[in-house]
């Protein structure tokens, strides 16, 4: 079976896929699969996977064109299998929005959040729409870009004149805006694998040495720290797991996702879902699932052939 790697891409997280990317190419060839080609995913992917004879898809792209339901959709029009979640899951997991409201129907705690649009701001002005948000949410809150991974086009607001920079800002990088009650507390992130019957790995603490899990802090060695176990009760940890195969199943995610939460006053809050996370040499995925024995060979060898289960 020929494996194409699938890396790079054209969005604002290139730069961490082409590591990933690396990172799974060597680490298929470790688990002994020796035919396997990288494809820097561009414009002429149709015709560089047919050249190629890929038969499987290893998809290491993050963000806009590769965790958002279209290369799966381009995909299954070619009849090709590919790891992680389909269509319709990562469709609705790149939207902050969408996810929240989710979780919301599903019961699963999350923090309290509005949602603004390019449109709202352009009718309304963006003095009127920071004060109706502020009043919504309140202060400190968090501002979001709705489709951005990796922290990009987020805004911590700490003073309610800040708002309209905030979201100005956010809708530099997506149409609509999520802002969301910020909640302080300890951050936890659930690396969930599997498909029908999914397991919850190890949990993860993360701290920063920035006091925020930035873009810097999540991809310069040193700037971030993954405390496993974290200190948290054991209580609270199998809560959390609980809660995070709920909100991977509920939005139809398969073979890996990553769910994120902060333990405010020992409740856990969901925040989102990210169906294909980092496998750099710095990523919290392959970090739980080394803590739960499973080597990186050993756990690219799994998603490959939860790619392929029927």
């Amino acid at each position: 079976m020929r494996i194409g790697v699938l890396y790079g891409g054209r969005s604002a997280e290139r730069e961490v896929s082409l590591k990933s990317g690396e990172a799974v190419y060597q680490a298929l060839k470790s688990a002994g699969y020796n035919d396997v080609v990288k494809i820097d995913v561009g414009y002429d992917l149709v015709e560089e996977l047919k050249s190629q004879k890929v038969e499987l898809a290893f998809l290491v792209l993050h963000g806009k064109y590769g965790e958002d339901g279209t290369i799966q959709g381009l995909l299954e029009m070619l009849n090709i299998p590919y790891t992680g979640s389909g269509v319709l899951a990562s469709a609705l997991a790149i939207s902050k929005i969408a996810t929240k409201k989710v979780f919301k129907m599903e019961g699963i705690p999350t923090p309290a959040f509005t949602v603004i649009t390019k449109r709202e701001v352009e009718t309304h002005g963006l003095h009127t729409v920071a004060t109706k948000v502020v009043a919504e949410v309140g202060i400190p809150s968090v501002v979001k870009a709705n489709t951005q991974g990796s922290t990009i086009g987020i805004t911590f607001v700490h003073e309610e004149n800040k708002m309209g920079e905030a979201i100005e800002s956010a809708l530099n990088y997506d149409q609509d805006v999520l802002i969301e009650q910020f909640i302080s507390g300890t951050e936890i992130t659930a690396s969930v694998l599997g498909n029908y019957n999914p397991v919850a790995l190890p949990l993860i603490e993360i701290t920063s040495a920035t006091g925020v899990y930035d873009y810097q802090s999540k991809y310069t060695p040193g700037m971030s720290d993954h405390i496993i176990p974290p200190r948290i009760s054991m209580d609270i940890q199998e809560q959390i797991k609980e809660l995070a195969i709920k909100g991977f199943s509920a939005l139809g995610c398969r073979g890996l996702g990553r769910v994120d939460f902060i333990v405010h006053e020992n409740e856990p809050y969901a925040l989102e879902v990210n169906t294909l996370p980092g496998m750099t040499a710095t990523s919290l995925f392959p970090d739980a699932a080394k803590s739960a024995g499973i080597s990186f060979p050993e756990l690219i060898d799994r998603l490959v052939k939860l790619a392929t289960e029927e």
